[in-house]
């Protein structure tokens, strides 16, 4: 299936005939009443950085009709303060003189911390008592409603900063039209709230053991956190702080963090459709562009066998996307890459297309049916691939399972491949491995199986029985740190073999039998191992070490009746 194409003379008319049919059979779908977040501001600012370029933007900023700002001063001046012209020192001061202003010492600008929003800011500084809050001690309000941050190292390095905070330096060209936005952040303003986390099929959390972390590490924004509670841990994703760039919910290998602009389902049944729809009106070697709609330009004619996926943004498609079109009957995939983007959000699509091209090649596929645009290359971007596609008639995706929908895609992608039957390398915590359980520690006590996210671990249903199913696991170790023997080892890496597929039986042991009423209700290795941890144990002295081998509600009968002919027992332990 990876045999290069002839050349042969290409109907470009055709082939864009073929893709307006294909926009023509399905619109691309758009959440046209998404759940949204409000802000509020009534620009009560606060402006940080050295004394001049502070007093500079301030008076530029209450020119354009701001309301008269707070003034930190928490870098030196690194120059002549103010220039050599008294003149304009003179009525610099004079007009910035009225402003509410504080100088800090070295220490505490090291100590200054900022959290929140538009409209909703907390700046705070370390102090014996506890944290200071500027907003009160400086302008006697709850919150400052947004920052301008001139300082030479930001307040918040981050990069992408949330709604309301302005890093720039006096310098920059592109000050006074930062200025100008600043200027206009009063007011009502909202926007959609990206995502919606199933926490009931996160895998990040379990028995009080933390597993999977994958969203934590690629959001440039900072806006997810792993909230602790008394026992357990959850993923929360501040949603006045989230920019929506949709590379949580591609790294989250379960599904539970789900992008809603659109939802990912429905971006594979409408690519799925593109595909099938092209190929009918008679469309030839197609190739799908996963482009940010931003920067997808109005005048932009692409070759007619460039068929672009217009998407919130880059991130919101991962590699089960990319194989989705691989599996549907595209030629190549080409991921265009854009200006500006967080380093953060490149570092995530390359490792994603490293994965992406491990699988095509572990299941028989050219590893470069997948590849990266450039800025601007319009060559790299029409040029006709260099294998066909793959067969894909009648391929559709049933469900709305997010791994459900990939192994099925794998599954496809095996079939139309020469999977070599061997477990190949991945990237770091890529979502894809086995188990090796060892069958000398396991005593089927199934807490790996209580803290398993996924169906990857089953308990079984007649006798005492550990099965497992490779396709559902995601690596997130929750079975490892939950049992007790150190009987679970995680095995990096995807098997490219059928066997990935089928549930097969770890460990399995006969039933131990009640001694009183005969119900089958532990193993034999279990009962075991408790008799031998709890020998010395005072409860269990004598005769009653044999409670142990009694199912539960023969063991509560046992106690009362040793109750009723010595009440006085209890008190011997």
């Amino acid at each position: 299936m990876n045999q290069q194409i002839d050349t042969i003379a290409v109907d470009d008319g055709g082939n864009r005939q073929a893709r307006q049919a294909a926009y023509r059979r399905a619109s691309w779908p758009i959440n046209l009443t998404p759940a949204s977040v409000g802000y509020l501001s009534q620009g009560h600012g606060l402006i940080l950085g050295n004394e001049r370029d502070v007093r500079l933007a301030a008076l530029a900023l209450m020119k354009q009709g701001l309301s008269p700002p707070t003034l930190l001063f928490n870098e030196p001046v690194t120059t002549s303060p103010f220039g050599n012209d008294d003149a304009d020192v003179e009525t610099l001061m004079a007009e910035t003189s009225g402003l509410t202003h504080h100088r800090l010492t070295r220490q505490q600008a090291a100590d200054l911390r900022v959290e929140g929003y538009l409209g909703r800011f907390r700046v705070t500084l370390q102090h014996e008592e506890g944290p200071l809050d500027l907003a009160r001690a400086l302008a006697d309000r709850d919150h400052f409603d947004q920052i301008l941050d001139l300082g030479e190292t930001p307040a918040l390095a981050l990069e992408l900063p949330p709604p309301g905070y302005v890093a720039t330096r006096w310098s920059d060209p592109q000050t006074p039209s930062r200025l100008e936005a600043f200027a206009g952040l009063v007011g009502e303003f909202d926007k959609p709230r990206y995502f919606q986390i199933h926490q009931e099929i996160c895998a990040h959390s379990a028995s009080g053991n933390i597993g999977c972390t994958r969203c934590l590490e690629v959001c440039p924004a900072d806006a997810i956190q792993s909230q602790r509670s008394r026992v357990e841990s959850r993923i929360e994703i501040d949603p006045y702080r989230c920019h929506g760039v949709g590379s949580c919910s591609s790294a989250c290998p379960t599904g539970a963090i789900e992008f809603r602009m659109p939802e990912s389902h429905r971006q594979q049944e409408t690519l799925l459709a593109w595909l099938a729809a092209y190929r009918e009106a008679g469309g030839g070697q197609p190739v799908i562009r996963f482009v940010s709609s931003e920067h997808l330009a109005a005048d932009e004619s692409p070759a007619g066998h460039v068929l672009d996926l217009p998407l919130e943004e880059l991130g919101a498609a991962g590699h089960d996307q990319w194989l989705t079109a691989m599996a549907g009957g595209a030629a190549e995939v080409r991921l265009q890459y854009h200006p500006d983007m967080p380093e953060r959000l490149v570092a995530f699509l390359d490792d994603q297309l490293t994965q992406a091209r491990a699988l095509l090649e572990a299941l028989g596929h050219s590893p470069e049916r997948i590849s990266v645009l450039g800025i601007g290359d319009t060559a790299a971007r029409d040029a006709l691939p260099a294998q066909p596609p793959l067969p894909a008639d009648g391929f559709m995706l049933d469900g709305t399972g997010k791994r459900d929908r990939l192994n099925r895609v794998l599954d496809r992608l095996a079939e139309q491949g020469r999977p070599d039957g061997a477990r190949h390398a991945m990237p770091h915590a890529a979502a894809y491995g086995g188990l090796a359980v060892d069958t000398q520690r396991c005593t089927l006590c199934m807490a790996c199986v209580a803290s398993c996210p996924t169906p990857a671990l089953a308990a079984g249903e007649e006798s005492p029985e550990l099965s497992f199913r490779e396709a559902d696991c995601v690596q997130c170790g929750l079975c490892v740190d939950a049992c007790p023997e150190d009987a679970i080892a995680l095995l990096p890496g995807f098997l490219a073999d059928p066997a990935r597929d089928q549930r097969h039986v770890c460990h399995a042991e006969a039933a131990f039998d009640c001694i009183r009423c005969g119900k089958p209700f532990a193993t034999a290795s279990t009962i075991a191992t408790i008799k031998a941890k709890l020998a010395d144990h005072p409860y269990f002295a004598g005769e009653a070490i044999s409670r142990i081998e009694m199912c539960e509600d023969c063991r509560v009968r046992d106690v009362w009746r040793e109750l009723a002919r010595d009440p006085e027992s209890q008190l011997k332990v």
